[in-house]
């Protein structure tokens, strides 16, 4: 399969090689793509490249050393009011989020995704590291770069997990 949604995979290794302005506004702008409800397309972001940045976000989560090797990571963010965090926001941040992996695989790129929101205690350390102001909120980490493992196809659907019209 040579659709890019068939190649994407959590890439977590990278080369020590910077990424291209080019490849990364077009990476940017595919998030912002995403659908989002009532078009309020909350998104925001915070692109790290800073060594010392990226070793001190690459200790907020037991999963996010890898973010300490990428050229590149990503914070993704959301502005919000209560209740509308409530009913759409990580809906409208995993779509955002997901563009942004499928752009990541289509430049020819790695990328891993992690997951900080809804662990409040990771959230506050991002916010608070990075001077996020109240009403906004980050929702994850991507990091991305060249790497030495590859997009490549694997299977992974199954067929029993499909019900047609009842479960």
């Amino acid at each position: 399969m040579e659709n890019v949604i068939f190649r994407r995979r959590s890439i977590r290794r990278f080369f020590d090689k910077p990424v291209e302005q080019e490849k990364l506004e077009r990476i940017l702008r595919a998030g912002m793509q995403a659908p989002s409800a009532h078009n309020n397309q909350r998104w925001e972001f915070i692109v790290i490249t800073e060594q010392d940045k990226k070793d001190a976000v690459s200790k907020m989560s037991p999963w996010a050393g890898m973010v300490a090797n990428a050229p590149v990571s990503i914070v993704v963010l959301g502005k919000h009011n209560d209740e509308e965090l409530n009913k759409w926001f990580a809906q409208d941040l995993g779509a955002c989020t997901e563009n942004i992996l499928l752009q990541i695989a289509e430049e020819g790129l790695g990328g891993c995704w992690m997951g900080f929101y809804p662990d409040m205690d990771r959230v506050q350390m991002l916010k608070d590291f990075f001077n996020v102001p109240d009403g906004v909120i980050p929702f994850c980490v991507i990091s991305l770069g060249y790497s030495p493992d590859e997009n490549r196809y694997v299977d992974r659907a199954d067929v029993s997990k499909i019900h047609y019209n009842k479960y």
